[in-house]
């Protein structure tokens, strides 16, 4: 049957969808919320890192809201399924606060929360939920010449970037982290995300979420892809606007699933303009460490493309998870045709290329194929389901380790880290050696 003969293949294409959506089906969150994720296996009570110990970062007994940009339309009567903001473009960045409940109700306090989060094997779901945003207003930069109705204004930019800094003093890390999220998710997704992503690091450095007018649809893949696409300038436009206007030390980046189009073509881009220009100068600009990529749906040739066409001059290290058992990225090269970006190829690798990836470090694969619980909700969103991935990712944008002081080891072919039997041992023992402070993170 060829790709040409088209409704068969589309049929089974939507049933694919369907059994996978449907496959990870039982007691799931509401659209507007996400349930807990579990607790990474780096922190336990029994000489594993606690991330709040020996910090104040909690004022009033409450956690602080979460920043945002996004670039959704406001939403509006109409939008009776989105509370805040809707699936359809805005053109702009929009910046805002957004404040996060952890329960059904205000009812646990911080010191359950931290209790609650930190325990192993929960037998109780907490839904995380937005209670309320405040709107700052666009992003005077990234508003489009061909746009009359944004008002324009430096208000909104100045405002986010004072928030941003003052909370950039009530932490030694001073580098902010941005996640960006996948496909057929609303706008509350990437914030709930992100705020469990922060407070597992201690809200450590500062946070932000990244909502992109994704369609809360799994019949709107392609039209996501789009949506991605379309959003990195406005996303190049935040980065520079928090490097240029901020205290941030360093801005790491955290893509997921179809975002990672988003988040790859926009440092590509930025690599692009800097072609030709002074690291120094580039470095001082732009101030990019991390980038991660973490279940990408991308086509693996053009983010190669990416990678040689000037990422790398500005960014730290750009870090490629990967897995064998992701089901989602199966389905995705089934559609495409072309191997995807997040995938283990059980394959050889070619010289050249092995080559190359030796003598570029900062490239840094990571196969996840023998961590732990990666093959829950068909094996995508491991970097949340396992203990082990959720650990390795939290080390790295916490204290900037690479793969080896993070207890991984190399493959035959000395180029892809894995995660060894011994893994959550390997790390503490890493921490140990790597990080003069590590005793005042252990519990008590």
């Amino acid at each position: 049957m060829s790709w040409k003969s088209g409704g068969l293949r589309w049929c089974l294409v939507g049933i694919l969808a369907v059994t996978l959506i449907t496959g990870c089906s039982g007691n799931k969150p509401k659209p507007d919320q996400v349930f807990l994720m579990p607790a990474p296996d780096v922190y336990d009570e029994d000489g594993g890192v606690d991330p709040f110990v020996g910090r104040d970062y909690i004022e009033d007994n409450e956690t602080p809201g979460i920043l945002y940009a996004t670039d959704r339309q406001p939403a509006t009567e109409k939008d009776k399924k989105q509370r805040y903001y809707s699936d359809r473009r805005a053109y702009a960045v929009r910046l805002g606060l957004a404040n996060i409940q952890l329960g059904d109700d205000d009812s646990i306090t911080w010191e359950e929360a931290r209790r609650i989060t930190l325990l192993k094997n929960r037998t109780t779901n907490y839904p995380l939920q937005v209670t309320s945003v405040e709107d700052f207003g666009a992003l005077e930069r990234s508003i489009s010449p061909f746009d009359s109705k944004t008002p324009r204004s430096p208000e909104a930019g100045d405002r986010f970037a004072e928030e941003l800094n003052k909370r950039l003093k009530r932490t030694e890390l001073k580098d902010v982290f941005i996640y960006v999220h996948g496909y057929k998710v609303n706008f509350e997704n990437p914030v709930l995300v992100a705020s469990e992503l922060w407070h597992f690091l201690g809200y450590n450095g500062v946070m932000i979420a990244y909502a992109w007018p994704a369609t809360f649809n799994f019949t709107a893949y392609f039209s996501d892809i789009e949506d991605a696409t379309q959003s990195s300038r406005n996303l190049r436009s935040l980065l520079l606007h928090i490097s240029q206007n901020t205290d941030a030390e360093r801005i790491h980046l955290i893509g997921y699933s179809t975002g990672t189009r988003l988040v790859s073509r926009t440092v590509a881009d930025l690599g692009m303009y800097a072609y030709g220009l002074d690291p120094e100068v580039v470095d001082e600009a732009l101030n990019i460490g991390n980038v991660l990529l973490v279940g990408s749906d991308m086509d693996r040739a053009i983010l190669a493309g990416y990678l040689i066409d000037g990422t790398m001059d500005v960014v730290d290290s750009f870090t490629i998870y990967q897995s064998a058992a992701d089901k989602t990225l199966n389905m995705s090269k089934f559609v495409f045709g072309k191997e995807r970006s997040g995938q283990k190829i059980d394959r050889e690798r070619d010289e050249a290329a092995i080559e190359y990836l030796r003598e570029h470090p900062a490239i840094r694969i990571i196969d996840i194929s023998h961590a732990a619980d990666i093959k829950q909700n068909n094996g995508h969103s491991y970097f949340r389901s396992s203990p082990w991935v959720s650990s390795d990712v939290l080390m790295t944008l916490r204290y900037n380790l690479d793969p080896a002081s993070r207890g991984l080891v190399l493959d035959a072919d000395g180029v892809s880290w894995e995660f060894p039997p011994d893994y959550i041992e390997r790390l503490r023992e890493a921490l140990k050696i790597s990080l003069e402070g590590y005793a005042e993170t252990v519990s008590p």
